[in-house]
């Protein structure tokens, strides 16, 4: 059952901004499967759901003003690409869409907002980070999902609302073209070579939990909290490459490695190809670093009342290696992340 305050209609309409992409699909599924009613704003009409699709743009007062009808609001909103080389872009969506979408919910009376934030605002943080960490964005995306946070802190405080921010880890599941996906893709191809000792961990998160977290978030009566959100057991690189070359290739083991600083080599050298052509390749430097940095999150996602992860990692990453590459469908939607 959805909760909502007695002056909201019952059920509440939500209003996705972002909806259209790959966390908004499926959050989107799950409040159509609950006949919960929804809109959909995004720069796109989503695929999946265009009779529930407005075309307008986070960026634009205006456009927010003219879109937003729903009760509350879910901002799945974000630049967020490495390669952006615009770095005001960041700004001018992340934390200019993120102070458009609070005035406009406080012009219309819209009490709740759920935001879709990041680990990134912790940088390279240490392992087991939880949501008390210390701030320290090393890029602009990390930087810019802060400051739209204090944005929406400052819409909170401000007329006493109801605030939530999600902070997720990687995201990966059916359809999504993210990293998560390339790994999997370079493991299934037979061409993937481990960069460095490959013990380094990584907290992932199943698309499948996300939108369900997502939905608590909508029932929940809190009036503020901040979560990370990862699914556990956190995997070293080790064991997850072996899991993936053991499902799809029936072979337990991890394969070709190169050292550390070879692998660096590759990306400064195709950092510099970029810089000199204007042409993005799949590998860089700070990829490379990424790929080798633990990057290790704890989470409180249990102290949001009602819920618990439908699937657990394991049963994710298999049912993304069965619809990506074990039984693929030429029907499903693909959605570009990264």
């Amino acid at each position: 059952m959805v909760k909502v305050d007695l002056l909201v209609k019952y059920p509440p309409k939500i209003t996705i901004i972002g909806g259209a992409g790959f966390v908004g699909t499926n959050f989107c599924q799950i409040l159509y499967d609950r006949n919960i009613p929804f809109e959909i704003i995004d720069l796109k009409r989503s695929r999946r759901f265009p009779e529930k699709s407005k075309i307008a743009d986070v960026r634009n007062i205006n456009s927010m003003r003219n879109a937003i009808t729903g009760d509350v609001v879910v901002n799945l909103a974000a630049v967020h690409r490495d390669d952006i080389r615009d770095k005001l872009e960041y700004h001018r969506t992340n934390v200019g869409g993120a102070e458009n979408v609070a005035k406009v919910c406080s012009e219309k009376g819209i009490k709740k907002i759920v935001f879709t934030s990041s680990v990134a605002v912790y940088g390279f943080a240490e392992p087991g980070t939880g949501e008390n960490g210390a701030i320290r964005p090393f890029n602009e995306y990390g930087k810019t999902k802060f400051e739209a946070e204090e944005k929406f802190r400052e819409w909170q405080i401000s007329s006493d609302n109801n605030l939530i921010i999600v902070r997720p880890t990687v995201i990966f599941g059916e359809g999504n073209r993210g990293n998560v996906y390339n790994l999997f893709k370079q493991v299934a191809s037979g061409r993937f070579i481990m960069i460095g000792p490959g013990t380094n961990r990584k907290s992932m998160a199943y698309i499948g939990n996300v939108a369900a977290f997502l939905e608590k978030c909508i029932e929940s009566d809190q009036k503020y909290a901040v979560y990370n959100y990862v699914d556990t057991p956190d995997l070293d690189m080790n064991t997850l490459v072996r899991q993936v070359r053991n499902i799809l290739k029936d072979r337990d083991n991890v394969g070709w490695r190169l050292p550390l600083w070879v692998g660096l080599m590759f990306g400064y050298a195709a950092d510099g190809f970029t810089l000199m052509t204007g042409k993005n390749l799949p590998i860089s430097a700070i990829r490379v670093k990424k790929f080798c940095a633990s990057t290790v999150f704890s989470s409180a996602k249990e102290q949001l009342e009602g819920f618990s992860p439908p699937f657990s990692l394991q049963e994710g990453i298999v049912r993304t290696l069965r619809s990506e590459f074990l039984s693929p469908s030429s029907e499903r939607e693909i959605f570009y992340t990264e």
